[in-house]
């Protein structure tokens, strides 16, 4: 989800000197506060789109409809101004990218961080006060605004202060906090909901909390010795990697982020690099993943939780069990990815991950299609049952599977000349099809009914074919190795390695380590 930047690994053979350091923790706690107001966002919006003070103020007509239930169960929240309340964070999200862009190279990793921060905590206040649709629109759009420069340079920010050997878990911190986040706002959307009529103000302005967070720790940490060289301070530079790696010989580590450094301040048109041919199958991996990720159908499964919960019995306290279970499974099956991606790969996960959420999302869909009518969505308690073991079981295969590693792989395969573009377009097509699906899912709710658990099924089982026959195995490859030891092996990518030999030979590639092709 970087801007523009670069992380370098030691040569084949050689490993950097480097401890994990109280200070590399600390920054990585801090940072990933960027997660957690991502998260915040993202949850509190269903929670505050239910309640009836809130429809109330904002969206009457969709009260209406909910309480004279005479709408299909399926239709109740059909409206584009509901959706746009949610999709908007993302189209704005889309626009910051281009800004943070150019932000993350030109001032740095913390300041635009900072920059989020302060977009995050005026979104807070709009939304907080809202008066009509349009201030709650504006906050949502500042909100986003946020996320598009969170989502930038956090994530950068965490995989060039990380040593080598942590990068992966480290970066999944990140989406961690994500979870946490979206727990969070569901707990607290369950004790605001019964405060009248202005719980869902509390709801929207307690994201001050991780906004304050992020923009203190923002204000505390260093900036990244890669962000500083890249930007001319090599000797402040060289000091924060002593500092961070806890030890003083770090001139090899150095001297490779110096070079990496230059090289990446020699391309000049790293959009046009992207477009090369040696180029496209990380292009290809990076927007297919950003689409797939989007089309596992989290939404769908999410947005029937507080529905299904409901007719267990547990009637008021739905939302409360809905979150904190389907919530709590989010966050814990996060943490198996932290701790089983470096190990296991990214392949046997993905792969794993489909076949359960396939089989998890059609029991869903047969249940539903035989016992929920337009008009019934009585279950009875041991179908409900079923259907609650089948949605923890869900959630937790995306967690551990697409929702971190969509972001991880993109980040690590991209050569160097073309990573500050393949990043920027990692992050706009997956906040183009977030948008695409939090405008249109209300919508294909109603008319494709339990279908959309079919849809979305099938989906799934496109994105593993996908991943079983052209993913492949990036764990423990050093970033500057991915040509020769990944590509140059695959079935299929090799061939555009193999095709583009001729023309980097008459002098037309980029790549320093291309040239002996």
């Amino acid at each position: 989800m970087t801007g523009g930047g670069f992380s370098v690994s030691a040569p084949p053979g050689v490993e950097f000197e480097a401890k994990i350091t109280p200070i590399v923790i600390i920054s990585c706690i801090m940072a990933a506060t960027g997660g957690l107001m991502f998260g915040y966002d993202v949850g509190i919006s269903g929670g505050v789109t239910s309640m009836d003070d809130f429809l109330g103020e904002f969206f009457p007509s969709v009260l209406r409809r909910k309480q004279q239930d005479k709408e299909s169960n399926y239709c109740k929240y059909d409206d584009q101004g509901l959706q746009l309340f949610t999709s908007s964070l993302y189209l704005a999200g889309l626009t910051a990218t281009f800004f943070a862009s150019y932000t993350t190279r030109r001032l740095g990793r913390r300041l635009t961080m900072l920059i989020a921060g302060v977009f995050f905590i005026v979104g807070v206040i709009f939304n907080g006060a809202a008066q009509n649709l349009a201030m709650l629109i504006v906050g949502r759009i500042l909100l986003g605004c946020g996320v598009g420069f969170a989502n930038q340079a956090v994530p950068l920010f965490l995989s060039e202060i990380a040593p080598t050997r942590i990068r992966g878990g480290l970066n999944i911190l990140f989406q961690l906090n994500v979870t946490i986040g979206i727990l969070f706002a569901n707990l607290v959307n369950y004790g605001t909901s019964k405060i009248h009529p202005w719980g869902w103000r509390l709801s929207l302005s307690l994201a001050g909390i991780p906004a304050g967070l992020l923009t203190l720790g923002a204000l505390f940490v260093t900036d990244t010795p890669n962000s500083l060289i890249e930007r001319g301070h090599l000797d402040e530079g060289k000091a924060v990697l002593k500092r961070i790696r806890g030890t003083d010989n770090v001139e090899p580590e150095f001297n490779e982020i110096v070079e990496a450094s230059r090289i990446a301040q020699e391309v000049k048109h790293p959009f046009r690099n992207l477009l090369q041919r040696r180029n496209r199958p990380q292009l290809v991996i990076a927007v297919l993943l950003q689409i797939f990720q989007q089309f596992t159908g989290i939404n769908a499964i999410m947005f029937y939780a507080p529905v299904l919960f409901n007719t267990l019995g547990f009637k008021n306290d739905a939302s409360l069990y809905s979150a904190v279970i389907t919530g709590a499974v989010n966050v814990l099956s996060t943490l198996v990815s932290v701790y089983s991606v470096d190990k296991v790969g990214r392949r046997v996960l993905l792969l794993e991950a489909g076949v359960q959420m396939f089989f998890s999302q059609v029991v869903v869909a047969i249940v539903l299609g035989i016992k929920v009518t337009d008009k019934s969505d009585n279950l009875g308690s041991g179908w409900a049952i079923l259907v609650v073991v089948m949605i923890c079981t869900y959630v937790a295969a995306f967690a551990w599977s697409w929702g971190p590693l969509g972001w991880l792989i993109p980040s690590e395969t991209f050569p160097l000349e073309t990573r500050s573009a393949g990043q920027s377009v990692t992050v706009c097509v997956n906040l183009v099809f977030t948008f695409l699906i939090a405008q249109a899912f209300l919508s294909m709710l109603c008319h494709l009914k339990f279908a959309i658990f079919i849809f979305f099924s099938a989906w799934v089982l496109v994105m593993s074919i996908f991943v079983l026959f052209f993913l492949p195995e990036t764990k423990n490859v050093p970033i500057e190795e991915m040509t020769e030891k990944v590509w140059k092996q695959h079935w299929f990518w090799k061939r555009f390695m193999d095709d583009d030999h001729h023309r980097i030979a008459n002098g037309n590639g980029n790549g320093k380590h291309d040239a002996s092709v």
